[in-house]
């Protein structure tokens, strides 16, 4: 009993030449079975995932878009009751109000305005007897000031605004133009 293919022993693993084991069929096929079994599920796991995944980017993408499409919304609640009472001035006019009193009422207005504005972060520049600044002010023409030094901003024409320190539109004014 010295053939080499004798050698096996009731219960010792079965070993070929290279030493692996040459287990059981029935116990490979199972190991194989399960093996191919947590591959399955791994996969249906991963490809959950991966739909989860798609899922979440498109709602992040859809909810984005619909912040991008209404965020003026609370700019516009506050604006509408200022329109409204421009609205009601207007009809003051019409129907032949003290101008004293229409005057009044629009100039309410226009502080209604400027409230709701900076309640948003929207402020207006400063500009008047500032030295001009081309970042913050657009010049239309220069005046002479003898009184005044040079390139400082004598008359607002239409005034400028930034949001959050960035400029929403800048000032147009009339400069001092330097003394010739």
């Amino acid at each position: 009993m010295n053939d080499p293919d004798m050698t096996w022993q009731e219960g010792a693993p079965q070993h070929d030449e290279d030493g692996r084991g040459k287990g059981d069929p029935a116990e490979t096929a199972e190991q194989l079975k399960a093996a191919l079994a947590e591959r399955d599920a791994l996969k249906q796991k991963w490809l959950l995932a991966v739909a989860d995944l798609d899922n979440y980017r498109r709602r992040m993408q859809k909810e984005a878009e619909q912040e991008r499409r209404y965020a003026v919304l609370p700019l516009a609640r506050d604006i509408l009751p200022a329109l409204d009472n421009l609205q009601r001035a207007l009809e003051s006019a019409k129907s032949g109000g003290d101008v004293a009193q229409l005057a009044q009422g629009v100039q309410m207005v226009a502080r209604q305005f400027d409230d709701i504005l900076a309640r948003h972060s929207v402020v207006p520049i400063a500009a008047v007897g500032q030295p001009f600044d081309p970042n913050l002010h657009q010049a239309l023409q220069q005046m002479p000031a003898p009184d005044k030094p040079p390139m400082t901003v004598l008359t607002e024409c239409e005034r400028g605004y930034t949001l959050h320190e960035r400029v929403v539109r800048p000032s147009t004014v009339i400069v001092a133009a330097p003394a010739s």
